[in-house]
């Protein structure tokens, strides 16, 4: 960092937060509609697509491997597919950014190819564990290289032919599952994975969405491999990990009152809307409907008093994301609250337990770290602040809305990184904050 400062955000105490607002279509959507739109035959016409870094790093990938997609209106896309054996070798090596979504699910299809790639990523990425989806398609026939032995990027991938694997997950993670059931499409027999804890079931919905035939068999989730999906048009509904942001602010900005229209709220990924609603908060959900094969709603939350609660357990996998601003409203609720069995927060796009524990002690809270999680202490008044967000979206924004509620000015540094997830946070947020 040393010579140049990167972009912050100054955030000051407002009243309360009121109004109605969209947040920007779901990440985790976002990319799969262009990974399984660019294996589709025909073209499938994405709507509220999200323009983040991370989204426009796979689709800079499936245009590199031939796919035509044009974009318009600043959120939608129209996706040429050419079918499962439609890709063609990309010309130099692929750089997904900071995006480990874009790395892992790609991982996946790219082994199943008759060509050679290469994927790297930014420096927080080549940090981050790729082993977890390697082993697995190695397993299946996969030729991959990488540092480590294939634990870091940058990784080479001598695609080939893959054969079905049944497969027993050891850590719960949405991206191992979505890499091996996109490489189970194009492998010989059935390709199996079992979870321990249910995870993020977006890659499933959209699969059978496009037409693929997918088989549950207790905890494991089976493609038989050879189907070819179809083109099908979708509208990609608002992200609920966006959306968190907000329902934390108004939660505890008293006199809040705000609707966040068109929210996915799929089971896999409303845990912050379960934890925040035994911690006291006052959410309801209404005008429920189905987009692109996800369930969807308006979320409205007021203002509550908020207490300390225990967060641990299959809770985590269905929170995950949100972690970092539940911290927040856990040091503006009344008594303790445990976060357990949250070691995979070590290994996010920073080290967030350790982040958001240096945040939240300058704001002046009471806060111990364990191995797997913290114990955070609510505090009387939260006191602006002067602290650096490790180049992590989530912890950026998270202190953003501490900020709101904070006494005096709060300053968070290196805040570029907001792009890769939301780029239009500060313009939303703007929207609902009186002074």
């Amino acid at each position: 960092m040393g010579y140049f400062q990167m972009k912050s955000l100054r955030v000051r105490p407002v009243r309360r937060l009121s109004g109605e607002i969209h947040v920007q279509g779901d990440k985790s959507i976002s990319h799969r509609a262009v990974i399984i739109g660019s294996i589709a035959s025909g073209t499938t016409t994405v709507t509220n697509f999200l323009t983040s870094e991370d989204c426009m790093a796979t689709m800079r990938a499936f245009k590199a491997m031939g796919i035509p997609i044009e974009e318009f209106d600043s959120n939608k896309l129209k996706i040429h597919g050419k079918g499962l054996d439609g890709l063609a070798e990309p010309p130099d090596v692929m750089d997904m950014g900071n995006s480990g979504t874009s790395a892992r699910l790609l991982c996946g299809l790219l082994a199943a190819q008759t060509f050679f790639s290469v994927i790297t990523g930014d420096n927080s990425l080549r940090r981050r564990p790729m082993k977890r989806v390697v082993e697995p398609l190695r397993q299946m026939g996969a030729r991959i290289w990488g540092r480590r032995g294939g634990e870091y990027l940058p990784l080479s991938i001598q695609g080939g032919e893959l054969k079905g694997l049944s497969h027993r997950m050891a850590v719960p993670s949405a991206q191992v599952k979505s890499a091996l059931l996109l490489a189970g499409l194009f492998a010989k027999g059935k390709t199996a994975v079992e979870e321990l804890l249910p995870t993020r079931d977006h890659t499933e919905r959209m699969l059978e969405y496009f037409g693929i035939d997918l088989t549950r068999e207790g905890a494991a989730i089976a493609v038989e491999g050879g189907q070819s999906p179809s083109s099908r048009d979708i509208e990609i509904p608002g992200d609920i990990s966006a959306a968190a942001f907000f329902m934390v602010g108004a939660s505890m900005l008293e006199g809040s009152e705000i609707v966040i229209k068109g929210v996915g709220i799929n089971p896999t990924r409303t845990g912050i809307i379960d934890i925040l609603q035994e911690m006291g908060a006052s959410i309801e959900m209404d005008n429920l409907r189905v987009m692109g094969g996800e369930p969807a709603g308006d979320i409205r939350v007021k203002s509550a008093p908020l207490k300390g609660v225990e967060i641990k357990g299959e809770i985590i996998p269905r929170s995950v994301d949100e972690l970092p601003v539940l911290c927040i409203a856990a040091a503006a609720a009344e008594g303790e609250t445990w976060i357990r069995e949250a070691a995979e927060l070590r290994v996010k796009e920073s080290d967030r337990i350790a982040g958001m524990a240096e945040c939240l002690s300058s704001l002046g809270v009471e806060v111990e770290t364990f191995e797997d999680g913290m114990r955070i202490q609510g505090a009387e008044r939260l006191k602006g602040t002067v602290c650096n967000s490790r180049g992590d979206h989530r912890i950026a924004m998270s202190m953003a809305i501490a900020g709101l509620a904070a006494e005096g000015e709060t300053l968070i540094e290196d805040t570029e990184c907001i792009k890769t997830s939301f780029p239009m946070f500060e313009e939303t947020l703007g929207k609902i904050c009186e002074k």
